[in-house]
């Protein structure tokens, strides 16, 4: 089974290295597909691994686009002037300061959102259930909605970030390999993550948490550092699109909660919740098939994506992966009981 894994991972980090060389026409679709895998990961931390279904993740890729603009724009310009489209003025950044702003920048959103999940989760920690996920429901839509009315930022018409200084098909590349070494350094922290005693606290917390607070688990730190690490990634990715966008506006494009909002859960729910490549393989089998029916169905790709969950929910309420579990275990390296004879196979 180990050599299997080294080989798995040999293929799929071979794939990735050249998917943007062998396919230069589907860069950004590819780039996408990195940003899906990516949520995925990160929002199966708190609703597959810990039991939480939020429904507001997407108000950290939203905020990590602006914090992640204001950061780039306000180390060479005030952020007012350059946003008021009755300035007129011509705003240029030199290749220096384009890639430290957008270095800092990411960073600096990955770390504000960190920091605003510990104080958002004190409040929204407090529900259970459905009520958790409406309750981040309506902070990512209050946050959309703040947004677009402030002016400082741009308010409803948006925000542009400078131009990639360079080609286009190399700007697409370039921001693959960050969304793709992003992806790859999550599923490496995950992988170690999920079998610690943190992973296994989380657990917990998801299968009894009366239970582990009877333990002694202080469910409410484990809950708020695993939000806090999730929306740092989420925040990492969502001021890598807003560099890759150039101009995003908060209500279609950053705090888009009816579709890479609702995206990210479906992902997970049709790979298989609680699973380390769950998340992956579930965004992968989405992104190929929102690609399909958005390019070859549009006016009906939301009956499609509404077809796709409701036959994920009845059919496959484990996911793909866990699907597949129950009827190849031999694939997963699981030894079943032979009932006739009382030998493993």
């Amino acid at each position: 089974m180990a050599k299997n894994k080294v080989i798995l991972y040999a293929v799929v980090l071979t794939i990735s290295f050249l998917a943007p060389f062998v396919f230069p026409t589907f860069g950004t679709q590819l780039a996408t597909l990195w940003l899906m895998i990516i949520v995925a990961m990160t929002w199966d931390m708190t609703g597959g691994q810990m039991g939480y279904n939020s429904l507001g993740n997407i108000f950290f890729y939203g905020t990590g686009m602006y914090v992640a603009a204001v950061i780039s724009i306000g180390m060479v310009y005030n952020v007012g002037d350059y946003t008021n489209a009755a300035g007129g003025g011509i705003f240029e950044f030199t290749d220096q300061q384009y890639f430290t702003g957008l270095v800092l920048g990411i960073i600096g959103a990955g770390l504000f959102c960190s920091i605003t999940a510990l104080i958002i989760g004190y409040i929204t920690f407090g529900l259970r259930g459905p009520y958790f996920a409406i309750g981040t429901l309506g902070v990512a839509i209050a946050g959309g909605e703040l947004v677009s009315n402030w002016d400082w930022v741009g308010g409803g018409q948006g925000i542009a970030l400078p131009v990639y200084p360079g080609d286009l098909d190399e700007g697409k590349v370039f921001f693959y390999f960050l969304f793709a070494v992003t992806g790859i350094v999550l599923f490496i922290f995950l992988k170690w993550f999920y079998r610690t005693r943190f992973g296994a606290a989380i657990n917990a917390i998801r299968d009894d948490e009366e239970k582990a607070d009877a333990m002694g688990i202080h469910t409410l730190r484990y809950k708020l550092i695993t939000w806090a690490i999730a929306a740092f990634f989420v925040g990492v990715a969502g001021g890598i699109s807003g560099f890759q966008l150039i101009h995003f506006e908060p209500l279609e494009t950053a705090y888009q909660t009816i579709n890479l909002g609702i995206f990210m859960v479906v992902c997970v729910l049709l790979g298989g919740k609680g699973t380390l490549w769950g998340p992956i393989v579930g965004a992968i089998l989405f992104h190929l098939f929102k690609e399909v029916t958005w390019n070859y169905f549009l006016g009906w790709q939301w009956v499609a994506l509404g077809a796709l969950i409701i036959v994920t929910v009845v059919y496959f309420q484990d996911g793909v992966l866990g699907w597949l579990m129950h009827k190849r275990p031999e694939w997963f390296g699981i030894r079943v009981e032979n009932k006739s004879s009382g030998d493993a196979r």
